[in-house]
């Protein structure tokens, strides 16, 4: 049986703590699986379109597209119910909740925040600080009183029991606005801070006294402890945690969690960064909001501290999204030395160890790097490529150059350490293989300048263990034959141009790609190696493919076509 929504909503003005909870829970686990919520109901409206097309045998509008379908007049129910509870729970996660019960009200709002046409709540100011105050982001603008009145007036249907004042407006007259909570006596477990109004068409209204009715706190004592429930961060404390709320559980995921503070700063974080992801207005709003900014503070915290916390790792894929969907926050990213700190992030993640000047020792008989420090070390190597794409093409001063170096060592380990699943593996190596080739190409002396040891590829003298790695990736990329511009261009380019630049490269790989041929009666296109591969290659239908196999062959031949 479907999950009543109107009756959480219900719940929710009630402040039913525990009631809210319960249908919350089968709420989530009803749609849990659920990423497109208005395929269902569009197949069903269609079908009904069809029905009545069959007994009418006429139709007096044929949508253009599914996009007519979705109009405002004929908006599925199912979808402003949705809007409506998101509404009711971003002014309900700014109580002070029992901890389980914020975290599944923001488990729910995770669910919301997949479904793009159900955003209006979850992608206003107020929304966006609150889930990123909850995640763990202080360093934010409070929320002006101006803003949340338009907030609520745009897209809550919850209005609290509020008063109103009379304020002039911009022409003169004056108008109505609605102030906020007043506390009408002290069983009231609301501070002022957290409890401002939602004002909204809908014209439901909350009883602010029942909120927090799960509150067991005396009327004596209540004025001096509320102080402390308010955090920091301006948004509601939380009761102590029960028996209940603090055994320990497993998520969605299978992971298990035991500290439900870290449980809702994950669940605030993965919502938010499902409301960047499918909004173009909430990307706009965060970038005007600083939220890059808060962010990279936060980051800088846990990058200081003597652990990562568990969170982090939402904290870089929003990173990630902030830089990728919004080209200013990269430069904003860069100029605040964001490359040094993203540095440091990715050797606390994989603990390196560092020898010499810009030498990082890899032990490649240690257990390989497990699933989650791998998909950390993707989320910063992705956000750094956002960052240094072109910084291949710009000069360098000497400290910059340094900087380069450094991380350009930190990448080789990158690409040799070894990884549980060979797939992971090669997702590794190939976001590094990006980074590498956006990287000023002096700055890549460093991936030779490594002593040799025993077992070592050499040429000349010198380490070629990276090249190599290099080298096998790129045939592995080659095999596989997909994505060929978006997966080999890189790696080709990266190789060709340390060819040029290092003879011990050049000489290493034409030993490897070119050898000397044995049987001349085989053409050379037709043997499996992976020589014939990349010529092959050079009759590759996309142009910049077939340049960039071209290109290095050409170079290996010491750019002589004779």
């Amino acid at each position: 049986m479907p999950v009543d929504v109107e009756k959480i909503i219900q719940f929710i003005k009630q402040g039913n703590q525990d009631n809210v909870q319960i249908h919350l829970d089968d709420y989530n686990t009803e749609n849990s699986q659920c990423f497109f919520f208005d395929v269902e109901e569009r197949e069903r409206r269609k079908q009904r379109e069809l029905e009545e097309f069959r007994r009418n045998k006429v139709r007096e509008y044929v949508p253009d597209s599914d996009s007519d379908l979705d109009s405002d007049e004929n908006e599925d129910p199912n979808l402003v119910l949705r809007k409506r509870l998101a509404a009711a729970l971003i002014w309900f996660i700014r109580m002070r909740l029992q901890p389980g019960v914020l975290r599944v009200c923001l488990r729910t709002l995770r669910i919301i925040s997949r479904d793009r046409k159900a955003l209006a709540p979850l992608i206003t100011d107020n929304a966006i600080l609150t889930l990123a105050r909850l995640g763990g982001i202080s360093a934010l603008p409070t929320w002006p009183e101006e803003e949340e009145a338009e907030w609520g007036s745009s897209h809550s249907d919850i209005t609290p029991e509020n008063e109103t004042e009379t304020r002039p407006d911009n022409n003169g007259s004056n108008t109505q606005h609605t102030t906020g909570y007043r506390e009408r006596d002290d069983s009231v477990c609301v501070s002022a801070a957290c409890a401002k109004p939602l004002v909204s068409e809908g014209g439901l209204q909350f009883n602010p006294v029942n909120v927090t009715s799960n509150c067991n706190i005396g009327r004596e004592t209540q004025n001096d402890r509320r102080e402390e429930n308010v955090r920091k961060d301006g948004v509601c404390g939380l009761l102590t945690r029960g028996k209940r709320d603090a055994r320990r559980e497993k998520n969605e995921e299978g992971e298990e969690e035991y500290d439900d503070g870290e449980v809702w700063r994950k669940e605030a974080m993965k919502a938010l960064c499902n409301v960047i992801y499918n909004s173009p207005k909430a990307q706009e709003r965060a970038s005007i909001l600083r939220l890059l900014h808060g962010l990279s503070e936060r980051l800088k915290d846990g990058i200081h501290s003597s652990s990562p916390p568990s969170g982090q790792f939402y904290e870089l894929r929003l990173l990630f999204l902030l830089t990728a969907l919004r080209p200013e926050l990269r430069i904003e990213l860069r100029q605040e030395h964001s490359v040094s700190m993203l540095t440091a992030a990715l050797e606390q993640c994989l603990e390196v160890c560092w020898g010499e000047t810009h030498e990082v020792l890899t032990d490649l008989t240690a257990p390989p790097v497990c699933k989650e420090v791998t998909q950390h070390a993707l989320e910063i190597l992705k956000t750094l490529f956002n960052i240094t794409y072109s910084v291949h093409r710009q000069e360098v001063d000497e400290e910059a150059a340094d900087l380069y170096r450094h991380l350009a060592a930190v990448l080789r380990h990158c690409l040799l350490v070894p990884c549980e699943g060979e797939d992971r593996k090669e997702e590794l190596q190939g976001h590094t293989v990006n980074v590498l080739s956006a990287l000023p190409l002096q700055c890549l002396d460093v991936l030779l300048s490594v002593r040799l040891s025993e077992g070592s590829k050499e040429s000349g003298g010198v380490n070629m263990d990276c090249v190599h790695t290099l080298l096998l990736f790129m045939e592995k990329r080659l095999d596989r034959g997909y994505k060929l511009k978006e997966k080999l261009a890189p790696v080709l380019n990266l190789l060709t141009e340390s060819s040029k630049a290092h003879r011990e490269t050049r000489h290493y790989l034409r030993q490897q790609i070119l050898p000397p041929l044995r049987d001349v009666e085989i053409r050379p296109e037709q043997r499996n190696t992976l020589r014939s591969k990349l010529v092959r290659l050079m009759t590759h239908v996309d142009t910049d493919i077939k340049h960039c196999a071209a290109e290095l062959l050409f170079v290996l031949c010491k750019e002589n076509g004779t």
